[in-house]
């Protein structure tokens, strides 16, 4: 043989063969199939694969097999090609490594067979293309083992060609490269076929559908151009789909061909710029094949190059725990990696919570901790569940308040551990000494609300945020006053009617061993910024101390009486707002944004997720909600220098006459002196029959 510039030449015409690629989502999706569906079933399944030919040069031509290829439904971009096979999937690995594997090759080659001396290949041309899937799916330890088929129907000889491949651009001119890139765009829009004929006059490149090959071609034609869609990136060979494509040509006209001429069509964008020009051409001498059906190949080599089966170990990603953990990261690692790329989830993932109150706002706050990735979530809380509960805390179900009722708190925790096994929950059941509600001056009574202070105190210093998500008032005050001693966070959120507060409290600068407080004076605080150190607790803006709220109170008064949209707002701003203060670059110490009005709509972020506020102060019956802040109060009966100081000189003692004397926390801040000062007790004893639960 010689090639077109008259030189001796002769080469067997040699294909690339696919590279299989199989999505993760497939194992699990074939998984959910074998366990609910197949079971003992070992039939064939219809299976949909597909192949690209856009891939950057060096990559091998790769066949891929997406997550929902068993669902009959994959949806593919312009320059991929679907695929039809069989998954065999076999229920033992005796059955899988048993299986007469070049029957089972043959069986999809007779198929392919069958199609082109019918022409049904004519209609239909990704017939050519089917292909075989052999798997063996050890649940137990999830590994996979698995073997491709391509088969290829093989002439009865090697094909020769006629020279080497050529780049299309030395053969075709600038002209023709571009008649033919209009024309194949032309012949996609009307079928997305993987093959094609074409014919070259002058400077045109025409194409057309193989099922026209008859009134395509002239009579007395012994040289063809053909071409198809080539996943191959290599220089010198085309890909594995033109193997068969040859045996329908050859079977049915081969005869009255001398030669064909393929052009290896592949298509892609480089640099924002489309370009055919690594596509090749090939041309080689017609074969014949006999009719009766050939020789079949087409089982792929395995990574070591030998015919074999692969096998994929999953173990650390199938387990259902370990996808739900994944698929709950999924969502954040997308929110940092196309919006927020400086969003920091390792520490959202790290923060450490405790719910104090498993009810409607616990139970809703702990679902929106799920939501960002946090990983520890603890609940203390000394009510059961009842008939009412369920429909308004989203923890709870109607069977958890059958028999008296279920503890909230321990419900709570195993409810989660359901919702997300990745979660650490954990629960605790405390009633918190509340001043205002008297301890017996027993030995007994007097231990056990000790030893419920001293669990309080320990679980505090665990823990790096604290939800205050109480019923009342006053059992607030205790967890503030050992939160603001250990500088813990403190995110407070409470419900009225059809009003809510959701704020931060300041974080206190408390040293235990001086007993003393870090204060800054307030004349050298700008309105406009309030350091986060200084700021209000929740009890800042009352001039009484925290006292029994439920006491001569009717029914409607003792319970929280609230839109049941209600707490859904509050509990997502309180949670919103604990992550804002996370990814703040000074963190709780975050000054606090005191924009009036409307101004916060357009006040500059000075955090990756916006404002940091001190209080969100919502109204539902107008829709509408303001950002107040306020600096901390120096005679607060919570979070006062000498209130934090007596806790940690004295301990229970202190508390215990907190507990027991209502007047005293007020004499002991000044604030009994204070309001003799100003004569407004009155005023002050009016505000206490407020909804102060509420603001």
């Amino acid at each position: 043989m010689v090639d077109q510039e008259g030189k001796q030449y002769e080469k067997i015409l040699q294909f690339a063969p696919f590279s299989s690629a199989v999505d993760a989502g497939f194992w699990s999706s074939l998984q959910r199939k074998k366990l609910e569906d197949y079971h003992l079933d070992e039939s064939a399944k219809i299976l949909r694969g597909n192949y690209v030919i856009n891939d950057l040069d060096g990559l091998p031509s790769r066949f891929n097999i997406d997550f929902d290829a068993l669902d009959g439904n994959s949806q593919i971009s312009k320059n991929c090609f679907n695929c039809k096979g069989e998954l065999h999937n076999t229920n033992t690995i005796e059955s899988f490594k048993a299986l007469d594997k070049q029957k089972l090759l043959e069986s999809i080659g007779k198929k392919i067979w069958e199609n082109i001396v019918s022409k049904k290949v004519a209609e239909e041309p990704t017939l050519l293309n089917q292909f075989i899937l052999l798997t063996f799916a050890d649940l137990k330890k999830y590994q996979f083992y698995y073997w491709f088929g391509f088969p290829a129907l093989c002439p009865g000889r090697s094909i020769v060609m006629k020279g080497p491949a050529r780049p299309i651009a030395d053969v075709f001119t600038q002209n023709q490269v571009s008649s033919l890139q209009e024309s194949y765009d032309k012949l996609r829009e009307n079928c997305a076929v993987p093959y094609f004929l074409a014919k070259i006059t002058n400077e045109k490149v025409s194409l057309d559908h193989i099922r026209n090959w008859d009134s395509f071609y002239e009579k007395n034609t012994d040289t063809v151009t053909v071409g198809f869609a080539d996943p191959c990136t290599l220089l010198n060979n085309p890909g594995w789909p033109l193997r068969n494509f040859i045996a329908f040509i050859s079977f049915h006209w081969g005869n009255d061909l001398k030669s064909i001429r393929v052009i290896c069509y592949r298509d892609r964008v480089r640099c924002g710029v489309r370009e055919i020009s690594h596509s090749i051409i090939v041309e080689f001498d017609t074969v014949s094949f006999q009719t009766d059906f050939p020789k079949c190949v087409g089982w792929e080599k395995n990574h070591r190059q030998k015919l074999g089966p692969r096998m994929v170990d999953l173990s650390s990603t199938m387990d259902p725990n370990k996808l739900a953990e994944s698929a709950v990261d999924l969502n954040l690692k997308l929110m940092r990696w196309r919006l927020m790329p400086e969003l920091d989830l390792e520490k959202i993932a790290q923060t450490k919570c405790l719910l104090l109150g498993a009810g409607t706002l616990g139970c809703n706050v702990a679902r929106l901790l799920l939501g960002w990735g946090v990983r520890t979530v603890t609940f203390v809380d000394n009510g059961v569940i009842s008939y009412s509960n369920p429909v308004r805390q989203s923890l709870f179900e109607f069977s958890d308040s059958k028999d008296g009722g279920k503890g909230k708190a321990e419900t709570a925790a195993a409810a989660l551990q359901r919702i997300f096994p990745g979660v650490n929950s954990s629960w605790h059941n405390l009633s918190i000494p509340m001043p205002g509600h008297t301890i017996a001056r027993n030995e007994i009574e007097e231990k056990t609300a000790q030893e419920t202070v001293e669990k309080l105190d320990s679980l505090i210093s665990e823990h790096d945020v604290v939800f205050l998500l109480l019923d009342t008032r006053e059992s607030r005050w205790l967890p503030t006053v050992i939160a603001a001693t250990k500088g813990k966070i403190v995110i407070n959120a409470a419900l009225g009617f059809d009003t809510y507060l959701v704020m931060r409290h300041g974080l206190k600068k408390f040293t235990e061993i001086s007993g003393s407080s870090e204060q800054s004076s307030s004349s050298n605080v700008s309105c406009s910024t309030i350091p986060g150190h200084m700021l209000g607790c929740y009890f800042c803006n009352d001039v009484v101390a925290p006292g029994d709220s439920t006491k001569d109170r009717s029914l409607d008064q003792q319970c929280t009486v609230s839109r049941p949209g209600m707490s859904y707002i509050a509990s997502s701003m309180a949670v919103e707002l604990l992550v804002s203060v996370l990814q703040h670059p000074m963190g709780a110490d975050a000054i606090a944004d005191t924009s009036a009005g409307e101004h916060h709509l357009s006040s500059e972020f000075s955090s990756s997720l916006g404002l940091v506020p001190h209080q969100i102060r919502g109204f539902l019956s107008r829709f509408h909600q303001v950002l107040p802040a306020s600096l901390a109060f120096d005679k607060c009966t919570a979070c006062s220098e000498i209130v934090l100081t007596k806790y940690v000189r004295e301990g229970f003692p202190f508390l215990l006459r907190a507990f027991n004397i209502p007047k005293y926390l007020e004499d002991l801040t000044g604030l009994t002196k204070l309001m003799e000062d100003t004569k407004l007790l009155d005023v002050w004893e009016f505000s206490e029959d407020e909804d102060s639960d509420a603001l």
